[in-house]
């Protein structure tokens, strides 16, 4: 009986040219994904090193590791997660989706979905953010903006409604018959 696989390995000790090429050819759909494919890599943050210095504006829609020394502003669109590492010294705006903070920050930050700070981050300057996550050991001084923004709710627009009628009382619905002192 023929086999695949036996035959595979005939062509390979007989002329190793071939099973170089076949070793790098994709498989085909009948055959299973197996180790002669590669498998596809998983997405790098662009990285600012320990040693390297910027300064201006640095853009991008890409995951960044911020090592180094930068002075400016820090804007990711998309998706992306910023993260400042232990050596990271960051004196600059910083907007990100998400923002991971363990070495020293001065400047404005917003993460617009979750900022973490861990026991070595520092961030001195005014924090917006909807989730934040603070370990112990971190430092934290400056305003702070936590929580999503939702839109005035009826009690709220009750309140205000008393308090521009200069009544001291919550507005109280009436029911039929009776009314309220």
């Amino acid at each position: 009986m023929w086999k695949k696989e036996e035959a595979k390995s005939q062509v390979t000790s007989e002329n190793p040219a071939i099973s170089a090429a076949t070793n790098f050819a994709a498989p085909s759909s009948s055959e299973s994904s197996s180790s002669t494919s590669f498998p596809a890599a998983p997405r790098a943050a662009a990285c600012i090193s320990q040693g390297i210095r910027i300064r201006g504006e640095v853009t991008g829609t890409e995951d960044l590791f911020v090592d180094g020394l930068v002075e400016g502003k820090l804007n990711l669109t998309a998706n992306s997660c910023l993260t400042v590492g232990p050596n990271g010294n960051v004196k600059a705006d910083l907007i990100a989706r998400e923002i991971v903070v363990r070495g020293k920050v001065e400047g404005k930050v917003i993460a617009r979905d979750k900022l973490r700070i861990g026991s070595t981050g520092q961030i001195d300057g005014e924090v917006q953010t909807d989730r934040l996550a603070i370990e112990d050991g971190a430092l934290l001084r400056g305003k702070v903006e936590a929580g999503k923004r939702t839109g005035i709710s009826a009690d709220a627009k009750a309140s205000a409604a008393a308090a521009a009628t200069g009544s001291t009382s919550p507005v109280t619905p009436i029911d039929s018959g009776t009314a309220a002192a």
